[in-house]
């Protein structure tokens, strides 16, 4: 079968739920695309500087950047913005130390990871390339976990693509993390994925027990100061049952996640940046949280963040001096260097 009819057979089957393979067969595709046309694509304007280039291979580029192909080769890259190597270029893991205790949590402004632990499942699925562990160590305070809930078992998911670990990893490294810097606080937005019981807290409770420890938590909707969080997990539920923490709908959050392509990075971004301009401003009650990730069926995510992590940065950039607040910064393959001025508006 040749490559635009592979494509077109895969591209067909997106609406509908993915065959078995589907994500590394569609990644296949990808990768060689791009090994047959060296054309590097940086951005939606690219699209016009193709002179020269056979019909062919335009339409390949044309094809790619619908799909949300970043770059010309499967290598990783390190960026100050944007890191999707295996580890963070530096790390910063006892950063709100330095807090006074007297802060409120709500106007601490904090980097968090979208989809904290998708690292597998091709370029549709992944959305971070460092171990949690990394990803603590690196100054991320907010993380965005998703479990599958199949009798009483609470698995990792993004979709369809189960992430080589279960909710008991995720406890016990954040356990482990807070143990060795008690100065620190992590928030965690916890939420039901590919499984519709609506009945998850009784698991989410065996599993605290099992993998963690239950006086780590914050049992309580108020908002904490720094010095009470310190040492603390504070669970955003963002699902049914008695408090186990805040909840999730509590915050002030701009999600606007569906980009369909990589033609709508400007309205994605223009939804992150309105949303940013309002928290210095807005209820110093609410934390506030900003998603810069996205994603389409014809942009994947990887794509989308290195986009909009080039704003972000360039944003934070030009603002460096400032006494602005925040809130959380919720990203796709964050880098270090953009997670510490992040957190260098403390």
């Amino acid at each position: 079968m040749s490559l635009l009819p592979r494509l077109n057979f895969w591209s067909s089957m997106l609406p509908i739920a993915p065959p078995s393979g589907y994500w590394d067969k569609l990644h296949s595709v990808e990768s060689k695309c791009i090994w047959k046309v060296p054309i590097n694509i940086t951005e939606e304007s690219d699209m016009a500087s193709t002179k020269g280039v056979p019909r062919m291979g335009k339409m390949l580029i044309e094809l790619m950047t619908l799909l949300g192909a970043v770059g010309l080769s499967n290598s990783a890259i390190q960026r100050p913005d944007y890191d999707d190597t295996p580890a963070p270029e530096f790390l910063n893991p006892s950063w709100m130390a330095d807090l006074p205790d007297s802060r409120p949590l709500s106007e601490v402004t904090m980097p968090g990871t979208h989809n904290t632990m998708a690292i597998y499942g091709g370029a549709l699925a992944e959305c971070q390339s460092w171990s949690l562990a990394s990803q603590l160590r690196a100054g991320v305070r907010f993380l965005d976990v998703r479990v599958r809930h199949v009798r009483g078992n609470l698995t990792i998911h993004h979709g369809v693509s189960y992430q080589r670990a279960h909710f008991g990893d995720v406890l016990e490294g954040v356990a482990d993390f807070l143990r060795e810097y008690p100065s620190e606080t992590v928030l965690m937005r916890l939420k039901e994925e590919f499984s519709e019981t609506f009945d998850i807290y009784g698991a989410v409770v065996s599993y605290i027990h099992l993998y963690a420890d239950w006086d780590m938590l914050w049992h309580s909707r108020l908002m904490p100061t720094v010095g009470q969080a310190r040492g603390k997990l504070i669970v955003l539920q963002d699902f049914g049952g008695p408090d186990l923490g805040m909840r999730y709908g509590s915050l002030d959050i701009a999600d606007d996640w569906k980009v369909p392509t990589l033609l709508h990075v400007a309205e994605k971004w223009q939804s992150v940046h309105e949303h940013l301009e309002a928290a210095p401003v807005g209820n110093k009650a609410y934390i506030f949280l900003t998603y810069g990730s996205g994603a389409g069926i014809f942009a994947y995510p990887n794509a989308i963040a290195q986009r909009i992590n080039a704003r972000l940065y360039d944003y934070m950039m030009a603002l460096i001096g400032q006494n602005r607040r925040f809130g959380i910064i919720t990203m796709d393959f964050p880098a270090a260097p953009l997670l510490q001025m992040i957190i260098n508006f403390n």
